[in-house]
C-alpha cells in the first residue's frame, strides 16, 4: 500500500493437527479459544502455523477465519488453512465467479496444494507438530481478568468463590469470609433489587473477532427466542446491547426471525465496529453503580469480545468474562455468575416452573437449518448492493476535490498530526541517545491495552483536562476511539490505563516520577517536561512487553510521548516491529540479565551507543550515569528494519520518497 516490500524473516512452519470431533454443546468460540490456548502452551511466537488432520474439515471458513484472526492472541506470524472442497462449498454460496472456481481448484490439486481428507500425497514436512484433539473441548469462559484464563462453564460457579477467597492477583479479589455473602439491596425504576458478589450488570453479545462466526450468533438468537417463549426474562439495571460486527450479521439475524426476541431480552443493536471490550459501555445507572461502590461488590461483565482487563469495561466492574454470545446471553438470564448450570435454574417460566440451561439450548441441528436458510449467497449480493448504493446519508457527503486535506483548526477529532513536524529531505543518521531518564519502569506482560488509549476518557486524565479547555464538557468527551484522529487526545492517553503499574509509583495507576523535579505526574505531563527540558527518555520494561492485539497507537502514542527505545527482556513480535516501524529502537537484554540482575533502579540516566553502521542483531553497549556498562541486543531483524529506523520509520520513510 506504501510502495514498500513487506519483509519477513523465514519462520518455522508449525502443523497443528486437529483430530475428533466437537461436543455438541461446544461451539465455535470454545473450540477457537482452545485452539488459541493450546497454541500460545506450545509456544508459536513468530511462527508460520498451517492446519491439517481430520478435524480441519468439520470447521468452516468461518471458525477458520476466527482462528487465523486470533493470531496476535498466540503470537503466531500467520495461521494458514489450506483450501479445501469446505472453502470451494464457502465461496459457491457467496457468489464467487464458478469459472475462475474451477480453475483454481484445479490449479491447486495440480500443484498439490489442495487439502483432503484423504490425499495420497501424505502431510507435509513440519519444523514442529502440535496436535490438538477436538473432542477434549468443553465450553468455556475466560477471566475474571485475562482472556489466557479459562475457566470450563461446568466450574464457573466454585471457581469465582475461589477468586473471592484468593489474594488481589492476576485472579483474586480477596474479600473477607464474613463478607462474601453480603447483599446491598438497590432501588431502581420503582423496584428493589439485591446486589450481591458475582451479580452481573453488564451484557454484550459482540461479533468480534473470535464471534465473527453466524453459527454463535445465531445460537444467541434462537437461546434467547427459546427464553422469551418459557417466560424468561432480564433484569432491566442489567447494560445489555448487541454490537454485530457488519450490516450482515444484523441482516441475518433479522431474516431467521431471532432479532426481536434478543430485543425483548435488551440485547438491541446499539452500533457496529468496536463497543463494549474496547471499553465504549454506556454509563451504568446511577443507583447501581453507588450499590456496587459502598458495599465494594465484585460485579460482573459478561461479554462475546476479545479483551477483558479489569477495570476496561467500566471502573466499577471489576470481573471480567469472555463468553460465547449465547453463554452471555444465559448468564444475563441468570443475574449472575454464581450458577451451576446443570444444577441451577436460569429463573422460572410462565407457569413457575424452574427453567435450566439445557432447555433452551439450541441444537447444531437447529443451528444448521437456520444457517442454511439464513446465511445464503443472496444476502451476500444484497447486502453488497446496500454498501454500494443504500446509505444516502454516505453518498450525500460532500468531498473535498482538493489534493490536501483541509484541516478543520476547530475540530476535536481529526486534526494534522504531528508526526511530520521535523521532517527533513534527508535522514539524518540514528544519533546517540544520551543521558535518558526512565519515563515507565514496567513489568512482565505489558500489553498494548496498557499502552494504547481505549475505552471512555476519565474525567481526571490529560486528555479530559485537553477537551475541557477546548470547551466541552465530560458529556461531551466521547471515547479514546472515536477520537483516534486526534493525536493530542492519543497522545494524552497513551499509557492512562488505571491497571498501569509503574515501579516507581508502586501502586496500578496512569503516573510517574519526573525525576528532575521529582514530581509524580501523569505520564504525558512527565514526558511533556522532559521534551521541553530536551531531555530523552527511555522505557524500561521485563518480558512480553507488547503483548495482545495490533495496535498503531500502542507504538505512535510513545513515539509522541518523545520515547527513544523500549529496553525490554522480550517482545510480543508484532510490537516489536511496530516500535520499529516508528522509529522507535527496541533492544533486548542478554539472555539470563534484566534490571534487577543488573542492579538497576530506573533512576539511572542511559546513554544508548550506537555505531555508524547497524546490523540485524547487533549487540549495542549501555552506559548508567552510575558508570555501569552492559551489552543489549538490537532486535532488527534484516536491512529493511534498519533502513525503516534509520529514516525515523514507515511515516518519514514514505514522506520522504513523496518528498
Amino acid at each position: 500500500m506504501l510502495g514498500m516490500p513487506l519483509t519477513l524473516t523465514l519462520p518455522e512452519v508449525v502443523g497443528c493437527e486437529l483430530t475428533g470431533t466437537a461436543s455438541p454443546l461446544a461451539t465455535s468460540i470454545d473450540i477457537v479459544v482452545s485452539i488459541t490456548k493450546h497454541l500460545k502452551q506450545a509456544d508459536v511466537a513468530g511462527k508460520f502455523v498451517e492446519f491439517f488432520g481430520s478435524g480441519v474439515s468439520q470447521l468452516s471458513v468461518a471458525d477458520r477465519t476466527t482462528i487465523a484472526n486470533m493470531c496476535p492472541e498466540y503470537g503466531a506470524i500467520l495461521s494458514f488453512f489450506p483450501v479445501d472442497n469446505v472453502t470451494l462449498k464457502h465461496l459457491k454460496h457467496t457468489g464467487f465467479d464458478k469459472a475462475k472456481l474451477e480453475v483454481m481448484e484445479a490449479y491447486l490439486k495440480a500443484v498439490k496444494l489442495f487439502r483432503s481428507d484423504e490425499s495420497s500425497s501424505g502431510e507435509p514436512e513440519y519444523s514442529q507438530v502440535v496436535q490438538i484433539s477436538l473432542s477434549s473441548i468443553i465450553p468455556y469462559v475466560s477471566g475474571p481478568k485475562r482472556s489466557q484464563d479459562r475457566v470450563a462453564v461446568n466450574n464457573m460457579k466454585s471457581d469465582f468463590q475461589a477468586c473471592l477467597n484468593e489474594k488481589s492477583g492476576v485472579k483474586g479479589f480477596q474479600i473477607a469470609v464474613e463478607k462474601q455473602n453480603d447483599i446491598v439491596p438497590v432501588q431502581y425504576e420503582g423496584n428493589e433489587y439485591k446486589l450481591s458478589h458475582g451479580c452481573i450488570v453488564i451484557a454484550a453479545v459482540i461479533s468480534c473477532t473470535n464471534n465473527c462466526n453466524p453459527s454463535v450468533m445465531l445460537a444467541a438468537g434462537l437461546l434467547a427466542k427459546k427464553a422469551v417463549e418459557a417466560g424468561l426474562v432480564v433484569k432491566p439495571y442489567i447494560r445489555t446491547s448487541l454490537s454485530p460486527g457488519s450490516g450482515m450479521v444484523t441482516h441475518y439475524l433479522s431474516s431467521s426471525g431471532v432479532l426481536p426476541y434478543l430485543s425483548k431480552l435488551g440485547f438491541e443493536v446499539v452500533g457496529y465496529g468496536c463497543s463494549t471490550c474496547v471499553g465504549n459501555t454506556a454509563p451504568l445507572p446511577e443507583a447501581i453503580r453507588n450499590a456496587i461502590k459502598q458495599g465494594d461488590i465484585i460485579a460482573c461483565g459478561v461479554l462475546s469480545g476479545t479483551k477483558n482487563f479489569e477495570g476496561r469495561l467500566c471502573d466499577c466492574v471489576r470481573a471480567n468474562y469472555l463468553a460465547s454470545p449465547p453463554l452471555v446471553v444465559a448468564y444475563a438470564i441468570a443475574g449472575t455468575v454464581r450458577i451451576d448450570f446443570e444444577t441451577e435454574p436460569l429463573g422460572t417460566g410462565f407457569n413457575g416452573e424452574n427453567i435450566y440451561l439445557r432447555d433452551i439450548w439450541p441444537t447444531r441441528k437447529e443451528l444448521h437449518t437456520v444457517e442454511e436458510e439464513c446465511v445464503i449467497s443472496a444476502m451476500f449480493k444484497e447486502l453488497k448492493e446496500k454498501m454500494e448504493k443504500g446509505n444516502k446519508r454516505w453518498n450525500l457527503l460532500e468531498a473535498p476535490e482538493s489534493t490536501l486535506f483541509p484541516w478543520d483548526l476547530k475540530s476535536t477529532y481529526i486534526r494534522c498530526p504531528s508526526f511530520f513536524d521535523k521532517l527533513a529531505k534527508e535522514p539524518v543518521p540514528p544519533q546517540p541517545v544520551e543521558n535518558a531518564h526512565v519515563l515507565l519502569y514496567l513489568g512482565d506482560s505489558v500489553t498494548t491495552d496498557h499502552i494504547s488509549p481505549a475505552g471512555s476518557i476519565a474525567r481526571s486524565s490529560a486528555a479530559a483536562k485537553y477537551l475541557t479547555n477546548k470547551g466541552l464538557t465530560p458529556r461531551e468527551f466521547n471515547s479514546y476511539g472515536a477520537r483516534r484522529g486526534n493525536d493530542a487526545v492519543m497522545t494524552r492517553g497513551t499509557f492512562a490505563n488505571i491497571k498501569l503499574l509503574n515501579k516507581f509509583i508502586g501502586k496500578p495507576a496512569p503516573k510517574t516520577v519526573h525525576f528532575p523535579s521529582g514530581q509524580t505526574l501523569d505520564v504525558f505531563e512527565a514526558a511533556e517536561l522532559y521534551q521541553k527540558e530536551g531531555i530523552p527518555v527511555i522505557i524500561l520494561a521485563g518480558k512480553k512487553y507488547g503483548l495482545g492485539s495490533s495496535r498503531d497507537w500502542a507504538a505512535k502514542g510513545p513515539f509522541l510521548l518523545g520515547v527513544k527505545a523500549v529496553l525490554a527482556e522480550s517482545y510480543e513480535k508484532v510490537h516489536k516491529s511496530q516500535l520499529i516501524g516508528i522509529g522507535i529502537a527496541p533492544l533486548q537484554f542478554l539472555p539470563g540479565e534484566n534490571p534487577s540482575t543488573l542492579g538497576l533502579t530506573g533512576r539511572e540516566q542511559f546513554s544508548i551507543l550506537f555505531p555508524p553502521e547497524l546490523s540485524p542483531g547487533m549487540t549495542l553497549d549501555i552506559k548508567t550515569s552510575t558508570g555501569k556498562v552492559f551489552s543489549v541486543v538490537a532486535l532488527f531483524e534484516n536491512d529493511m528494519e534498519i533502513t525503516l529506523y534509520k529514516y525515523g520509520g514507515s511515516l518519514n520513510f514514505v514522506a520522504r520518497r513523496f518528498l
